[in-house]
């Protein structure tokens, strides 16, 4: 494997952990912490990571805990939350905001499996445009007469290979979310 393969198996690679963390995000009927991983508070004067403000955790199948660290915090913390368009009601006791998840209707879940679907969509255009950098450059290659035809068709099929692999991963994840959010 050349070094440009190594790059492009590598931002293939990071299109797929995108991919994942956004799966992460998308509510199930089950509480999980990644479900929180994307929401920003506004906390000494800039917007950071709910990670940095507090820690989250699943003491229930279908409840997470906040611990904000900083007693200042609780308020905005509450309301990046509610503002985050999850569906989630938390409720603050002290410097700790539960938040119950709600049970799923099915229009919800049908709704999150077509957001789970647009996120692979946009992973697989990530995933062939970055095919599409190494075809070319592969072909600017044999141009300047840097590598053989033969080579770069090579070359090409191996580039070709990896995208249908990653293609196939997407696919899989998908496949795999959408069974998770449409479970009962």
């Amino acid at each position: 494997m050349s070094a440009d393969e190594k790059d492009i198996k590598r931002r293939m690679d990071g299109a797929l952990e995108a991919l994942k963390r956004e799966f992460g995000g998308l509510r199930t009927g089950r509480a999980s912490t990644a479900l929180l991983d994307n929401i920003q508070v506004d906390a000494y004067g800039a917007s950071m990571p709910l990670n940095q403000v507090a820690s989250v955790n699943v003491p229930e199948p279908r409840l997470l805990t906040v611990q904000v660290w900083d007693n200042g915090n609780v308020k905005a913390t509450e309301k990046a939350i509610q503002d985050a368009e999850l569906g989630l009601n938390p409720q603050t006791e002290g410097n700790v905001i539960r938040v119950p998840i709600p049970e799923l209707s099915e229009e919800r879940r049908e709704e999150m499996t077509k957001v789970a679907a647009k996120y692979a969509e946009q992973a697989r255009v990530a995933i062939r445009n970055v095919r599409r950098d190494g075809m070319d450059s592969l072909k600017k290659l044999e141009k300047d007469g840097e590598i053989s035809q033969d080579e770069q068709r090579g070359r090409g099929e191996d580039i070709q290979k990896l995208t249908d692999d990653h293609i196939k991963m997407v696919d899989e994840l998908l496949e795999a979310k959408e069974q998770e959010i449409m479970q009962v």
